[in-house]
């Protein structure tokens, strides 16, 4: 959850090209920019649809309940009575990405003990539709009285959020149901098969009566509809772009991860409306539905084992975003601004979707992107780097924008990768300045190192950032694992790093160490230090994708057993998230007898956490592939921290790719694309 500053934008709509953090525009319930609570809630997501629902499964217009499509409500009620009375919920989960069920009983009249003899199972679908299916236990025939209460503001989710829904709308029978209408021309329909016996257009009422014999059973299916219907993506799209990997092992939790993760990332996937074949993931659902170019490009990297054609869709659509021409900050990729926690201002996204174009594209090319592609995407990847060298200089150090020249060490991490997988780039397709920006890369190093290098007692540690006057920000914190993240370069070889030898070996004990270990993953902010708040989304909760990049860089730097603990305090998380890990959660110290604790404002699903679950199980086997090379080679990690774990449909080259890692830690590739070698 990336908020931008100093003020929150409404929500951005599935399709648009900008996504910021969707923070509601003044005072929400309570207190000011407070959000309606939804880590209790089951969300169903098929972008540009989805549902928000209680356990109980009545829809009470609380909160953020209610069915959406593409930022608007399109219904806000929907309480089922049987007899007059409500059901007794008795179990709410996801089945899902996109479906919640329900079970709850019904006691009537002929039940003679305690006993409920109706069961009501409701299928609650995020694209609209709803079936509800009355079971009879009983012995004798029963009649069934059944009313649902339906109703909507078809008010935008900004407002939703923000408390100030609008008054619910009258509403007229319409076909075989209900419809609302707008002030502004949008309308809502709701309709049933069968058909309602009445229907009451003042209460938005339908009504039915059953008459059900022993073990018979009878559905009534209610469909949502506004009036621009929209087919969700990932549906029809989602399986070319994301492949039905599997895992299996010892350890049977890396199986629903994976599954679980797969189904979200499909069910935030969007089309460009003006390049309907080219998909991308939204950010995160309920908060962040649109496109958030950093966000989005993070993601498609992470997932870069099941294969380019997220990766390369997803970049073209960030680089229709990117400045061109004559304007100001020419190559730049536009992003709102971000809190960056209690120490630092405020961060530009778009700094770092610009330095992480050239290296997805890089890597992409790595992982088999088809040379056409490649073609199309370079001149927007040298657009971003001319706008480093322009914005950098020669003096190496990247400065964020509007902030009295701050460096931080982050970026400067994202800056050195990008030179050095972008001349990597240049060199591969024949394009001149290769060696010009791997002199670039080598001098930020040095810089690099004796600019923010902190020595002490300790052990020393990397400032957070550097004034323009040289001071340096002491505060330690997760984004310092973004410093083992070096990218993937050719022969199965990592990219050098901006921490020599020693300061690995050490920033790697500080990443290990129970200040930002909380033993669910990293804190954003370590714990002793000043302004950490383990609710803070930068100041001390962990980040799921932050924590999976350092668990991908310790792993990648030899650092087995800090990227062990790490992976195994996420997959607990995982388990007691019921395997959809939110973008964040708090970082509190686990004890023996502690479960993860939500973040009450959090997206989940979100890109970056599903993404991030692809890259810490593909970690275990360390996939570096070199498709343009003709070899892939394999880095398990030592100690096998899961067990035995296989991986398969995964897709290297365009082709499936399965690997097996045994119990005592050898690699073995069963499955890869024909001329592809296993490599060192």
């Amino acid at each position: 959850m990336d908020r931008p500053v100093p003020h929150r934008p409404p929500v951005a709509q599935p399709g648009q090209t900008s996504a910021a953090d969707p923070r509601p525009p003044g005072p929400g319930p309570g207190n000011p920019g407070e959000l309606p609570p939804v880590h209790h809630t089951l969300l169903c997501v098929a972008l540009p649809h989805f549902t928000v629902s209680a356990p109980h499964g009545q829809l009470t217009g609380e909160g953020l309940e209610g069915v959406y499509q593409s930022g608007r409500r399109l219904l806000s009620h929907c309480r089922l009575r049987v007899g007059g009375r409500e059901p007794v919920a008795v179990h709410g989960a996801l089945a899902g990405a996109d479906e919640a069920r329900f079970i709850a009983v019904v006691r009537t009249p002929a039940d003679l003990g305690p006993d409920p003899g109706l069961r009501v199972e409701r299928s609650r679908h995020a694209g609209g539709t709803e079936r509800i299916t009355f079971r009879s236990s009983l012995g004798r025939l029963v009649r069934v009285p059944v009313d649902i209460a339906l109703g909507t503001d078809l008010a935008h989710l900004g407002a939703v959020a923000a408390g100030r829904p609008g008054p619910a709308l009258r509403a007229a029978v319409h076909d075989a149901g209900i419809r609302w209408s707008a002030l502004d021309g949008t309308y809502a329909t709701v309709t049933a098969d069968p058909p309602p016996e009445d229907a009451l257009a003042s209460a938005g009422l339908l009504r039915w009566e059953f008459a059900l014999q022993p073990g018979e059973a009878r559905t009534i299916e209610l469909r949502v509809r506004s009036g621009r219907p929209v087919r969700p993506v990932g549906r029809t799209s989602g399986g070319p772009f994301l492949p039905e990997a599997r895992a299996e092992g010892d350890d049977p939790r890396v199986e629903r991860l994976l599954r679980t993760a797969l189904d979200d990332l499909r069910a935030l996937l969007l089309r460009d409306p003006a390049h309907p074949g080219d998909l991308h993931p939204a950010a995160g659902v309920p908060w962040r539905c649109g496109l958030a170019p950093a966000e989005a490009l993070w993601a498609v990297r992470m997932a870069l084992p099941l294969g380019t054609r997220l990766a390369a869709a997803t970049l073209r659509t960030v680089a229709r975003t990117q400045l061109t021409g004559g304007e100001p900050g020419a190559g730049r990729i536009p992003g709102p601004l971000r809190d960056a926690g209690p120490h630092l201002p405020p961060a530009c996204t778009g700094v770092e979707a610009t330095l992480a174009f050239p290296a997805v594209l890089a890597e992409a090319r790595r992982w088999g992107l088809p040379d056409r592609e490649l073609a199309a995407l370079l001149p927007a990847a040298e657009r971003c780097l001319d706008w480093l060298r322009t914005t950098a200089g020669d003096g190496g150090l990247l400065a964020e924008p509007g902030t009295a020249g701050l460096r931080r060490a982050e970026t400067q991490a994202h800056a050195h990768r990008a030179a050095l997988l972008g001349a990597d780039l240049l060199d591969a397709c024949g394009r001149p300045g290769a060696d010009a920006w791997r002199d670039w890369a080598a001098a930020l190093r040095a810089r690099f190192r004796e600019e923010f290098w902190l020595d002490d007692h300790g052990g020393g540690r990397p400032a957070a950032a550097v004034t323009l006057d040289g001071r340096p920000l002491r505060h330690l914190g997760a984004g310092a694992a973004h410093l083992l993240d070096t990218g993937l370069l050719g022969g199965g070889q990592l990219a050098e790093g901006l921490l020599d030898k020693g300061q690995t070996e050490q920033l790697a004990r500080l990443l290990g160490g129970p200040a930002l270990d909380c033993g669910w993953g990293l804190r954003g902010l370590g714990s002793k230090e000043p302004g950490h708040n383990p609710f803070g989304h930068r100041s001390g909760a962990v980040r799921v994708h932050e924590t999976a990049v350092a668990v991908a860089g310790l792993a990648a730097a030899g650092y087995d057993k800090e990227a062990a603990s790490l992976l195994r305090g996420l997959l607990d998380a995982a388990e007691a998230f019921a395997y959809r890990l939110p973008e964040m959660y708090a970082g509190l110290q686990r004890t023996a007898d502690s479960t993860p604790v939500a973040h009450p404002a959090a997206c989940r699903p979100a890109a970056v956490a599903s993404a991030a679950a692809v890259l810490v199980l593909t970690t275990l086997a360390g996939i570096r592939p070199d498709v343009p090379g003709g070899t892939v080679a394999l880095h398990p990690v030592r100690g096998v921290p899961l067990g035995a774990v296989r991986l398969s449909a995964l897709c290297v080259a365009g082709e499936p790719f399965a690997v097996r890692i045994s119990r005592m830690g050898l690699g073995m590739v069963e499955e890869a694309a024909s001329g592809l070698q296993l490599g060192v």
